[in-house]
């Protein structure tokens, strides 16, 4: 892979404020990635691909990704830079809304990486789950949401998301079938497995 292009991906997205992943938390998927090398790989959220870009390095040898986003313009940048770094035989991306595409999925993953809209995400949570290998493993960006998710926050415009990753925490750390770290990386990392 062309790391050269994957910097100039990551400037343009940081310059134009669209969210990526950041580095400390990349670093710590990365590390499990390496030790699991999935094959078929899910993403909720794909923005401008620079994430998915970065997993496929440590996909099988036959890997996939999945990819959904529902933003016009941002799907239209992921095909670019996807095309830029090589990797349209890697990457496969679903145009709409998670919400609407994800039932319709009936793929079993090794892994699912979250990091779209957090209001949505015990939603995304009970698909996920639904679709994860046994084996397999859920990866949760944002989780801790600005530190807000373990304080008392109750701001009007961020209640709802607050809500939700607070009842997405809530699930995969009481489920008994489950077994979730919360890490304290970039906004917040939550790494989900099936006992």
């Amino acid at each position: 892979m062309n790391k050269e292009e994957l910097n100039k991906i990551k400037e343009k997205a940081l310059e134009e404020h669209i969210p990526i992943i950041m580095d400390d938390t990349l670093e710590v998927i990365e590390e499990y990635l390496s030790k699991e090398k999935p094959k078929n790989f899910l993403e909720i959220g794909t923005a401008v691909g620079y994430s998915a870009i970065c997993f496929t390095e440590f996909l099988d040898k036959y890997g996939t990704i999945d990819t959904i986003e529902r933003d016009l313009d941002r799907i239209k940048e992921a095909k670019e830079n996807i095309k830029k770094v090589g990797l349209e035989d890697k990457i496969n991306i679903y145009e709409g809304d998670a919400v609407e595409i994800l039932p319709t999925l009936n793929k079993k993953y090794d892994a699912i990486f979250i990091d779209a809209a957090k209001g949505k995400y015990p939603f995304f949570l009970k698909e996920s789950l639904r679709m994860l290998k046994d084996t397999g493993i859920i990866f949760a960006d944002n989780i801790l949401y600005k530190g807000y998710v373990l304080s008392d926050y109750n701001k009007h415009k961020q209640r709802t998301a607050v809500r939700n990753l607070r009842e997405y925490i809530k699930e995969t750390t009481e489920n008994p079938e489950l077994e979730t770290k919360i890490l304290e990386v970039g906004d917040g990392l939550a790494i989900t497995r099936k006992k």
